[in-house]
């Protein structure tokens, strides 16, 4: 396919809003279109941003990062169940950053109240406040949005395809297009003459479609059900191309080093580096050095070799004392109280007070394809090669890094070898320009060594929780919850936009303030620790991932202070609050034989609501030899609606591995301001004989649609916890357990 770039306007708005019974093109958005990016060379036609036809047949665009997740594929599939494509015949690219291609979803999820049960008036609030993605251009692929992005988005954009394919066939053969009808990309006449999409497509693109109706989900042919992921074939055989694969004429290789403590460098000596074989040039970074050579093992070596003086860290330079910081945040006032109902101050009569503190650390993101970038600068401009989650923000950095208008960038995304939140980050593909830079007309790949990604990753937060409640009469009657820690949204969005929005950080306190139970007194604060100059960026599930763990743990504590049955215990609040979030409970309860659990065993429970989804888990612990091993575990979440059900339960499941393995024996720790943990060895993950066998149900009773890429992350810590008190009666209210708990490998 040719080149994508920047074309001439093309008059396709691609929003929807319901109009006697069809679909208006063009509502959703800011006042005017978006430019169609796509430049279609000879013989190709673009019918608009998300669709291009050529002589082999159509490709559609899916902009959202392919990390594994399998976006990019039912974003093609809602694409294709509405432009009548047979699975066989879509072919899918990520596509060029472009406004067009802004995130409908994230900014609507800074709405005000809290997510579930929200009114149809709420909802159409925040999807106009969704639309201020466009003048930020968050062309981004995170917040566990892409679904929601691109529910009715893509299929009134395959609609909007396939009426203008049919307007094109009506032209040609002189009769009406509403006696018309598509399959499998084709047009087919009452006669059963049929025109092939590739054939009308050149005519198509004149035709502008009024009005489109969108299919009801009982037509589906390719939605609801699981689909073969376009990327298993050329993953499955080592052909697909991540950006550590791309190898373009000339290319060289560099590896670098920066500061351990993320500070400055005040000198080196590079002279052994100079002799070593291979090496072509050493490229002085100012806050460190890079090495380009003819391979990337001769490069690490290298830079390996280089003798380097570095200044001190810009934060406390020990792990206690980083801790330290952020216990002192709850003398400060709250950042945020977006949750205070009832009397939260004043103790119930006759209600027995609990009280506890949990702990957290910082953990990395450790995605198994370490960060890397190809930058090749020519007289052109810049051409780049990244796996990245943010496209536009990242070619307007590397044409700042670069000195470069931002037409004079050709961003090309690819896949990734994971993400989690670590490829939303600017400083991968800024260093990789950086140092290209140093070699202009070569193209130059930065490789990072595992060691300098442990050490100059942007970390899931470490966070403290103070929790006080009471128990009356078998239930809750108050809950009381205070988080401190860095935040998280604010060092993000000023690296991504150079500036944060005011007002309280919802984020920080995602997944305490707004879960789906009845407590008539009920507080949730956010005390942020301010200058911790610890680099903090989002991590799979963001806050919910600690605020999960805090907020089951102690609902678990309450349950036991109670007398009641933990799971019951949950359900009675959950079910005057908000019917999804009761069914789940309710779905993991029967999965799971909840009250007939083997003997030896123990087993805990956690229901966790974030990005619109709430999802429950029961986690089941086994004693062995003196020794924990995890044996089953039920999982079950309402997505509202299940566009692709292998998908989600690929996606339940990956979560609450990733979730396990953070609890289980993830820590970033300090010492010397620098982070201790290299590799793999010292940062470890769940291991295929640790994994529990599990099992996940998939409900749909849910309005609208939600999230699943994130949502099986936060209960995943809570259950073990609880799970592990179940089995031993000891609690852990600090991670990661193996601080305390020998787990069976």
């Amino acid at each position: 396919m040719a080149s994508l770039g920047k074309i001439a306007r093309r008059t396709f708005l691609f929003g929807s809003a319901a109009i006697a019974g069809g679909v208006a093109l063009g509502v959703w958005y800011l006042g005017s279109p978006a430019a169609n990016p796509l430049k279609p060379a000879e013989g190709e036609t673009t019918l608009n941003p998300f669709v291009l036809i050529d002589s082999a047949g159509v490709t559609i665009i899916a902009p959202r990062a392919e990390m594994g997740q399998g976006t990019q594929s039912t974003w093609a599939a809602l694409v294709a169940e509405e432009m009548d494509l047979a699975w066989d015949q879509v072919r899918v690219l990520h596509g060029p950053p472009a406004t067009a291609y802004y995130n409908t979803a994230m900014m609507g999820e800074s709405a005000p109240g809290p997510a579930y049960g929200k009114s149809a008036f709420q909802h159409a609030v925040g999807e106009a406040m969704g639309t201020l993605g466009k003048p930020l251009e968050m062309q981004v692929t995170g917040g566990s949005t892409a679904m929601k992005d691109g529910y009715e988005r893509m299929r009134a954009t395959g609609a909007a395809a396939r009426e203008m394919l049919k307007g094109a066939a009506a032209n040609r053969l002189g009769i009406d297009a509403a006696l018309l009808r598509t399959e499998a990309g084709t047009v087919i006449a009452p006669d059963g003459t049929a025109l092939p999409y590739t054939e009308l497509a050149a005519e198509a693109a004149a035709i502008t479609p009024r009005e489109v109706q969108l299919r009801d989900p009982s037509q589906w042919t390719l939605l609801g059900r699981p689909l073969p992921r376009l990327d298993t074939v050329a993953k499955s055989t080592g052909t697909a191309q991540y950006s550590i694969d791309v190898r373009p004429e000339g290319l060289r290789f560099a590896a670098l080093r920066m500061s351990p403590r993320r500070g400055t460098m005040l000198g080196y000596d590079d002279s052994t580096a100079r002799t070593m074989a291979g090496v072509e040039k050493i490229v002085d970074l100012g806050d460190g050095v890079a090495v380009i050579a003819s391979n990337t093992w001769l490069a690490q070596q290298a830079v390996a070799a280089i003798k380097i003086d570095w200044g001190p860290a810009p934060h406390a330079e020990t792990t206690d004392a980083i801790m330290a910081q952020i216990e002192a945040a709850f003398a400060l006032d709250p950042d945020s109280t977006l949750l205070d109902r009832g009397d939260a101050d004043r103790l119930p009569e006759g209600a027995t007070e609990i009280t506890a503190e949990y702990r957290v650390p910082f953990l990395a993101h450790a995605a198994m394809e370490p960060p890397n970038a190809t930058a090749h600068i020519t007289a052109e401009g810049l051409e780049l090669w990244s796996g990245n989650q943010i496209p536009a923000f990242t070619r307007r950095s590397c044409a700042d890094a670069a000195g470069l208008s931002d037409d004079r960038v050709t961003v090309h995304t690819t896949l990734m070898g994971g993400g989690f939140g670590r490829r939303g980050e600017l400083d991968f593909s800024v260093l990789a320009t950086r140092v290209a830079m140093a070699l202009p007309g070569t193209p130059v790949m930065t490789t990072w060594s595992r060691e300098e990604d442990m050490t100059h990753d942007f970390y899931r937060p470490a966070a403290i929780a103070r929790m006080r409640g009471a128990v009356k009469d078998g239930t809750t009657a108050l809950f009381d919850a205070a988080v401190a820690g860095p935040s998280t949204a604010r060092q993000a969005l000023h690296r991504w936009m150079g500036f944060a929005p005011p007002g309280p950080d919802k984020v920080h306190v995602e997944g305490l303030w707004n879960q789906p139970y009845a407590i008539a007194n009920h507080r949730a604060r956010g005390h942020v620790a301010p200058d911790l100059n610890v680099p903090v960026g989002f991590w799979r599930s963001v806050g919910n991932s600690y605020n999960g763990f805090f907020h089951e743990s102690f609902m678990d504590e309450l349950a036991h202070a109670a007398g009641a049955d933990p799971l019951e215990f949950r359900l009675s609040l959950a079910r005057e609050a908000w019917a999804p979030a009761a069914a789940v409970l309710e779905a993991v309860r029967e999965m799971s034989g909840w009250r007939a659990k083997p003997e030896g065993t123990g087993r805990g429970v956690a229901m966790c609501f974030s990005f619109g989804t709430p999802v429950a888990c029961v986690v089941e612990v086994a004693g062995e030899d003196e020794k924990i091993r995890l044996t089953r575990a039920w999982m079950a979440a309402d997505v509202g609606v299940a566009l692709d059900p292998g998908i989600i339960d690929q996606q339940l499941v990956g979560g609450l591995v990733y979730g396990l393995s953070a609890a289980m024996m993830g820590e970033i720790t300090f010492a010397d301001g620098a982070v201790e943990q290299q590799n793999f060895y010292d940062y470890d993950a769940l291991r295929l004989s640790q994994m529990p066998l599990v099992e996940t149900r998939i409900l749909q009773t849910q309005r609208h649609i939600s999230g699943i890429g994130e949502p099986g992350t936060p209960p995943a810590a809570p259950a073990l916890a609880n799970a592990i008190f179940d089995l031993t009666g000891e609690r852990h209210r600090t991670l990661p357990l193996n601080r305390a708990v020998d787990f069976r490998i």
